[in-house]
C-alpha cells in the first residue's frame, strides 16, 4: 500500500465523528438538511472506498486519502439528485437510498482511478467494455461451480477460495439432473482420487462423507489424513475452473 498523509486522516476521522454527534440519526429523511445527509453517509464511502486496491497498478498515484476524497464529492453529486417521490415508493427506503448513493460513489471512484492510473488515457465507455470483457469466461465458471457446490452442499467450511465463497440468491437446482451432469464433468477433466474426493464429499450418487471417512475410503492414512482430503477438494474445484470451457456450462447461468 502507498503511503499517505497519517495526520490528516486522522483529522478527517474526528471531523466526521464530531459532526455526526450533532445529527439525530432518528429522524425521517426528509427531514434531514442537504448537508446533513451528506455527512450522514460519510462513513459508507470510506466503506466503499477501502474496498479498491491501493497498489500501483490498480490505482495509480492515488492513494487512501484520495479515494475517500473522491467518494465524498460523488456523493455530494448524488445527493443532490435524489428522486425522493420515487424514494418513498420503495418499501425499504434506508437499503434503496444507499444502493442509489454507493453506485454513485463507487463510479465516481473507478472513473478517478482510470484518469490517475496512467499517462494513456482510455476512453470511460471503451474501460467499461474491456472490464466486462476481460475474464469473463473464468469468473462465470467459477460462479458456476460456487453456484452448484453451495446448492449441493448448502455450504461447505472446507473452502477457502473467496471465490467459492460468494452469496448466491440464485433458485436451487434439480439436484439429481445436476450431479449427472457435474460428474460428467468430473470424469472428463479429474483424476480418480480427484473424482472420488468431490463426489464423496458432495454425496453426487451416495451418502455424503467427512474428510476422514473418505480419507479411510481412498486409504489415505496419518493424523492429517483430512487435511490431505481438503487439499485434494480444492485441487479438484480449481481444475474444473481451469479446464471446463465455459460452453459447457453456459446453459447453467
Amino acid at each position: 500500500m502507498k503511503c499517505y498523509n497519517i495526520q490528516n486522516y486522522i483529522r478527517y476521522k474526528e471531523d466526521v465523528k464530531q459532526r455526526m454527534k450533532r445529527i439525530d440519526m432518528t429522524q425521517i429523511y426528509d427531514e434531514y438538511t442537504r448537508d446533513e445527509l451528506i455527512i450522514k453517509f460519510m462513513p459508507l464511502v470510506e466503506n466503499l472506498a477501502r474496498k479498491f486496491s491501493t497498489a500501483q497498478q490498480a490505482s495509480g498515484v492515488m492513494n487512501i486519502n484520495d479515494l475517500i476524497q473522491e467518494g465524498n464529492k460523488n456523493l455530494t453529486i448524488a445527493v443532490d439528485k435524489i428522486d425522493w417521490d420515487t424514494l418513498y415508493k420503495s418499501d425499504d427506503i434506508e437499503k434503496t437510498i444507499k444502493s442509489f448513493l454507493s453506485k454513485r460513489i463507487k463510479g465516481g471512484i473507478r472513473r478517478a482511478i482510470d484518469i490517475n492510473r496512467g499517462t494513456m488515457r482510455i476512453p470511460e465507455h471503451k474501460i467499461n467494455e474491456i472490464r466486462k470483457d476481460n475474464g469473463e469466461d473464468k469468473q462465470a465458471i467459477e460462479m458456476f461451480f460456487n453456484s452448484v457446490f453451495t446448492s449441493l452442499d448448502a455450504g461447505t467450511q472446507e473452502q477457502q477460495n473467496a471465490a467459492y465463497n460468494i452469496p448466491d440468491d440464485m433458485k436451487g437446482y434439480n439436484k439429481e439432473l445436476l450431479s449427472a451432469y457435474i460428474k460428467s464433468l468430473m470424469l472428463q477433466y479429474l483424476n480418480p482420487k480427484e473424482f472420488q474426493v468431490l463426489r464423496l464429499s458432495y454425496g453426487l450418487d451416495c451418502d455424503k462423507m467427512s474428510a476422514k471417512e473418505i480419507a479411510d475410503v481412498l486409504g489415505i492414512k496419518g493424523t492429517s489424513s483430512y487435511v490431505r482430503i481438503s487439499q485434494l477438494k480444492k485441487q479438484a474445484i480449481d481444475k474444473l475452473i481451469d479446464n471446463v470451457p465455459h460452453s459447457q456450462v453456459v446453459d447453467y447461468l
